[in-house]
């Protein structure tokens, strides 16, 4: 038995959580964060399952999650429920004192792994054998490693968020010429489409080709690069779904996240990000009806908490972030417990090097939004 905070606990046991009833996990939850109390910040992102999101004390995207952190300097302890890259960003903007965990270190991002520091820093040789080096920025959406942040910062480039990403590239563009956008290309895509800029003068970037894919002549002629990745939630929205809502609901107002392709945001009435969408869903006049195209437990949750509306999940198909999902009340709780015996697992820390040039993306960022 060891004692932590005046308490005696056992060496806690991850299988053990699960085979606790949800009751039971419920209260031993709601006990930890009573005892811990002002030392403890839960945080939960937009996407969370409910019953994990129900214990957050604040929630929202990834990088609101992290801006908060940051402000919440008494907090020693910062369970972070949401994938890796965010609590990497909350790891880099809050103090060396505080410590942020990760429930399960299996909560990854597929869009975020299509772009690893090896390919990225492969394709810039590629490209910059080919263009001059000073001509070209390196963007990376938030949704990307911290070593990818770091590649951004030292090479004059910034980090972006799916709110903030036009007034980002329009920075870029008025320093230099061209820009390499990563991981996403949907949202790079449809930024730039929205700004005027030609579809041809954007070129797909496929890093398991030389070249990406490309002959020198079309790789000197692109102002932006777009890397070939993509969020697999959102790939699963297609024009069809679109058309069919709008044949059954001619009053339906179409609202997407700018992850989701060319075709889908074309077809939309708005585009915007997570906070965006909640915004505009909940503000919207009663009786309007709403097919959104995100994560389906944000929008189940819309459904729930505007019953005044008629909101629909725009596929057919299910579509949650599956990685997001691995985060789930026996890991909050077992997580929780291991703080409270005094034994910190899953502590997801950047090391130094990464860190500095991470935080000078970052900072270039906030400070422009």
């Amino acid at each position: 038995m060891d004692t932590a905070f005046g308490v005696k606990i056992s060496e806690p046991n991850l299988a053990d959580c699960y085979q606790l009833s949800h009751e039971i996990r419920d209260e031993r939850i709601a006990g930890i964060k009573a005892r811990l109390s002002d030392r403890l910040l839960i945080l939960g992102h937009n996407y969370q399952r409910d019953e994990v999101y129900k214990f957050a004390d604040y929630t929202g995207d990834s990088l609101k999650l992290s801006q908060y952190a940051a402000q919440q300097r008494d907090r020693e302890y910062i369970v972070f429920c949401g994938v890796k890259f965010m609590a990497e960003t909350a790891d880099i903007l809050t103090t060396p004192e505080q410590k942020v965990i990760l429930p399960d270190l299996a909560a990854g991002c597929s869009m975020a792994d299509m772009a690893d520091i090896e390919t990225v820093e492969t394709a810039w040789e590629e490209i910059t054998r080919l263009i001059p080096e000073d001509t070209l920025t390196p963007i990376t959406y938030i949704n990307s490693g911290a070593d990818l942040k770091a590649f951004c910062g030292e090479r004059g480039g910034l980090v972006c968020t799916s709110t903030n990403a036009e007034k980002i590239i329009r920075w870029a563009f008025e320093r230099r010429e061209k820009i390499l956008f990563f991981p996403d290309q949907h949202l790079g895509r449809n930024t730039c489409k929205r700004m005027g800029i030609p579809l041809d003068e954007m070129t797909l970037w496929d890093p398991a080709k030389p070249n990406g894919g490309n002959s020198p002549e079309a790789v000197r002629k692109t102002r932006v690069f777009l890397w070939h990745g993509f969020c697999s939630v959102h790939q699963m929205f297609q024009p069809q779904h679109v058309d069919c809502f709008r044949k059954q609901y001619p009053d339906i107002k179409v609202i997407v996240h700018p992850e989701c392709s060319m075709e889908v945001a074309d077809r939309s009435d708005l585009i915007g990000s997570t906070e965006y969408i909640i915004r505009t869903v909940t503000a919207a006049p009663a009786g309007t009806r709403w097919a959104v195209g995100t994560e389906l437990n944000l929008v189940n949750r819309l459904k729930r908490d505007n019953p005044d509306k008629e909101v629909f999940f725009l596929s057919p198909m299910v579509c949650m972030c599956s990685t997001m999902f691995r985060i789930d009340a026996p890991h909050l709780l077992w997580s929780l417990e291991r703080i409270e015996s005094g034994t910190i697992v899953n502590q997801i820390i950047v090391p130094e090097a990464d860190r500095y040039w991470a935080k000078v993306a970052l900072d270039r960022m906030l400070e422009l939004a």
